[in-house]
């Protein structure tokens, strides 16, 4: 061997030995200072291949590292000099404001903007200056980069609009102002996390931080801009005082008959709000010491959103959620078990018991004297015991359907459970008691795959394996005579390809595209809604909307599949009443988040309103609860229900703390708000779960499960939107299959109307009002239904029903479109009742 190579061989051992009992920080210092050492290391070439066919070029050692120098990327310095541009944006705008306004508040902000953002344009320009980097001074030109980089940037107002606010002046400055500088910072938070994206971004640590104090100081603005924002609304509903009790609250055309809160052992009394408490500091060793002149994390100010993720919350303990009602008893469900109550005659829920069984989610179903119930934590006993399980495996442990004899109100007795792989978010009674006594219920599971070990067959793998427990429901069936022999008879993989069998045959996740939402993956429903008249089931699948033809209950068959740009979780679908029409919700946020903010897109974390085209889905818009709502208010789209007006496709809503809200989409383009009633946020300075869980109409009154408060009951008034006869209508409304008095959730039967005169000037007044009859037809089917209502009364009239069932009622107006051509069908079917009540 050469002396080099016994040179080398030595060096190895040494080394070898030196890293066994030397650290390395002195090992390499000692290595360094040998001379021989160093003179190797000068020796050995550095070279850099070029691509396929070209020749690999020496480097010296300046070079090579130059190549590899993570102090800053190229990405990093497109941010700097994209942000430069996007902050000078800030300040044109921010300085129209001493001419165009005298509201203080605004142009204190405006200065606050000016001051700042100037002070952060000379810290990126320093920064790219001193690594000799371009930086661009938009103050003096430079107006072709400028665009080009315009083009690039998120948030920026476009030349219309800069044009537009320069114009405006007064409140309309305000407004315009606000809502720009809103987008325009929550841009440059998207151009923070477009930057972090970048392997090897942010290395440099005063980009760092200031990429974080980027983030975090416009999103504290952004609320900061919301609340001037919301005190512009004329809209009563935006900027109502907190409280747990004693909110502010704002009503249109409704009335809120009872308040109920929650019942005792159904809340903390030393926390009644669930209010959450912060994390604790981190340990000595995982705290870093700040950057010079920086200030520590936990001192600057945060936006409430941020916060509110910091803290450490009690997993909904006492969260009321959805409801279910059989003749006269009423029960909500909860995270900590259910309470039952008994409807009095005026509408009123008077306390049974309160049944105490932990687990979440808690959504209830009642069938007969069997309540079905949801449950979802790992947290849940099968002997619905309060210390929850520990182990990763245990039999103790319950997650699935529980199922309750309540023959006895009073006194409900767990007599079968069902145990599933995903436990139950939800679920849906499909047919019930069938022939041979037996209730078939869909079970929805969202939550993580249990441990094999402690439920056979529960494999939580990628699609790729067909044993895996996602990509299915469960088809459960329970035995009414023996519900301890419940059990799950098949789990459908919903989802797959048909052509391939791929179990991820739908969305696979991510965003649609620019400025479009990042959707869940595709891989459980959230909701399923069941329509077994027109054997039709709606699906809110996490990244899809659903239509199956559910004909044989045990087999659901995908029919038709939608996604919606705007959508990020496809959360629950309530078809109207003629089952030709659903109504999905997105649930942005996941519920817990304030959404409904005065700059929040108006399609997201909205409703979805889908015609029924020959078994195809197709979109005519979305709907959103328009009132601003503060950053302390989580509000989204939730459960609700259709409100059996005749002729008419309304619908009452829950949104969180965004209040209940009732809209007519009878007109599937045009959906509009005809009612609402909204509290203000339980809490002022921080933002905490709360408001409507579900509102659902029953017998007359609208019922509204308070995650935080209780339950609240409330009725329709009279309105330019809605008629006297029309609420009353609704109220004689009656199932026309299965029992004349159930409500469960995610089961819809078609509502009928009996032979009344009510109902028959409702349709009278609709084909009136929409121009499908004229008021001499109007007056003429009027009249001979007053003198029908009297001569019911008076004991019937068979000259009187011969010459109704002759009558002829034909379309005089000018407006005849679908909608009324049914109310008029419907108005003759009517007047042909009221002549067979006259016999």
């Amino acid at each position: 061997p050469s002396r080099y190579q016994q040179e080398q061989a030595v060096k190895n051992s040494l080394r070898k030995t030196l890293y066994r009992i030397i650290p390395q920080a002195i090992l390499i210092s000692l290595l360094l200072c040998l001379p021989s050492f160093a003179n190797v290391l000068a020796e050995v070439p550095i070279v850099q291949p070029g691509a396929p066919g070209q020749p690999t070029l020496n480097l010296d050692a300046e070079t090579a590292v130059a190549i590899a120098n993570s102090a800053y990327i190229p990405a990093d310095v497109s941010f700097m000099q994209g942000m430069i541009i996007h902050h000078h944006q800030a300040l044109l705008m921010s300085r129209l404001a001493t001419q165009r306004t005298n509201n203080k508040t605004l142009l204190d902000l405006a200065n606050r903007i000016d001051v700042s953002q100037a002070d952060e344009i000379a810290f990126m320009q320093t920064w790219l200056l001193e690594r000799e980097e371009i930086a661009p001074e938009p103050s003096k030109g430079h107006q072709e980069h400028q665009e080009h980089q315009e083009h690039s940037m998120a948030g920026m107002a476009t030349p219309a609009q800069m044009a537009q606010l320069a114009a405006s002046k007064s409140t309309d400055f305000d407004r315009l102002f606000l809502k720009l500088m809103i987008a325009h910072h929550d841009g440059a938070i998207t151009m923070v996390e477009d930057l972090r994206e970048w392997p090897g971004s942010t290395y440099d640590p005063q980009l760092n931080e200031f990429a974080s104090d980027v983030s975090n100081d416009q999103a504290v603005e952004i609320e900061r801009m919301n609340g001037l924002l919301v005190g512009l609304s004329t809209d009563p509903r935006a900027g109502l005082a907190p409280g747990l009790y004693d909110a502010g609250e704002a009503i249109m055309n409704l009335q809120l008959l009872s308040s109920l809160r929650k019942p005792l052992g159904f809340y903390d009394p030393g926390n009644p709000i669930e209010r959450g408490a912060d994390k604790p500091d981190a340990s000595e060793d995982e705290q870093t010491t700040p950057a010079e002149g920086s200030k520590d994390d936990k001192d600057k100010p945060q936006s409430m959103e941020n916060a509110a993720q910091d803290r450490r919350y009690p997993m909904l303990s006492f969260a009321n959620t959805d409801m279910a009602f059989s003749n006269d008893v009423l029960v909500t469900g909860s995270y900590h078990g259910f309470n039952m109550y008994r409807i009095d005659a005026e509408g009123i829920p008077v306390g049974l018991s309160s049944v105490i069984c932990p687990g979440g989610q808690g959504d209830v179903s009642i069938v007969g004297d069997l309540l079905i119930m949801s449950v979802e934590q790992t947290r849940g006993r099968l002997d619905c015991g309060l210390k929850g399980v520990v182990a990763d495996a245990s039999p103790e442990r319950f997650r699935g359907l529980r199922i309750f004899d309540i023959s006895d109100l009073t006194r409900p007795k767990q007599v079968g459970a069902v145990q599933t792989c995903r436990g139950s978010h939800t679920h849906s009674v499909v047919a019930g008691p069938t022939a041979d006594g037996k209730i078939i219920v869909y079970n929805s599971g969202t939550s993580s795959v249990r441990e094999e070990e402690e439920l056979e067959s529960c494999i939580d793998e990628l699609p790729g394996d067909d044993r895996t427990a996602l990509f299915r429901i469960d088809v459960i069936e329970i035995p009414i005579t023996d519900p301890s022999k419940s059990r799950i008879v098949s789990s459908p993989a919903v989802f797959a390809d048909p052509k391939t069998g791929a179990l991820a045959g739908l969305w696979r996740g991510g965003d649609h595209g620019d400025d479009t939402q990042d959707t869940w993956r595709t891989d459980q429903c959230h909701d399923i809604t069941v329509f077994p008249s027109a054997n039709l089931a709606a699906g809110a699948c996490s990244g899809n909307g659903i239509l199956f033809d559910i004909s044989d209950p045990l087999d659901p068959v995908r029919i038709d599949t939608v996604t919606d740009t705007g959508f990020a979780y496809w959360h629950s679908a309530t078809f109207n009443n003629a089952g030709d029409k659903i109504l999905f919700t997105d649930e942005w946020g996941g519920g817990s988040r304030a959404r409904c903010r005065a700059w929040d897109p108006l399609d997201w974390g909205a409703n979805a309103i889908y015609d029924i085209d020959n078994g195809k889905l197709e979109f005519q818009s979305h709907y959103k609860m328009p009132a601003p709502q503060l950053e302390t208010e989580n509000c989204v789209a939730h459960n609700g229900s259709i409100i059996p007006v005749p002729g008419r496709d309304i619908f009452v809503q829950a949104w969180y703390q965004g209040g209940i809200s009732v809209i007519d989409f009878t007109d599937s383009n045009k959906p509009f708000e005809i009612a609402y009633f909204d509290r203000g946020p339980v809490l002022e300075d921080e933002l905490i779960v709360g408001g409507y869980w579900s509102a659902y109409y029953y017998q007359g009154r609208i019922y509204g499960t308070e995650i935080t408060r209780g339950l609240d009951v409330l009725t329709l008034l009279p309105s330019e939107y809605l008629s006297a006869n029309e609420i009353a209508a609704a109220a004689l409304a009656y199932p026309s299959t299965g029992p004349r008095k159930t409500f469960n959730p995610q089961q819809q039967i078609p509502m009928s109307w009996p032979a009344s005169p009510i109902v028959a000037r409702v349709y009278i007044d609709q084909l009136f009002k929409d121009d499908a009859i004229n008021a001499k037809t109007a007056k003429r089917v009027i009249d001979i239904v007053d003198v029908a209502e009297l001569a019911m009364a008076s004991g019937g009239d068979k000259n009187l029903s011969r010459r109704m069932m002759a009558m002829k009622i034909l379309a005089t107006g000018k407006n005849s479109n679908n909608t009324n051509r049914e109310r008029l069908k419907a108005l003759r079917s009517m007047i042909q009742g009221l002549a067979k009540e006259l016999r």
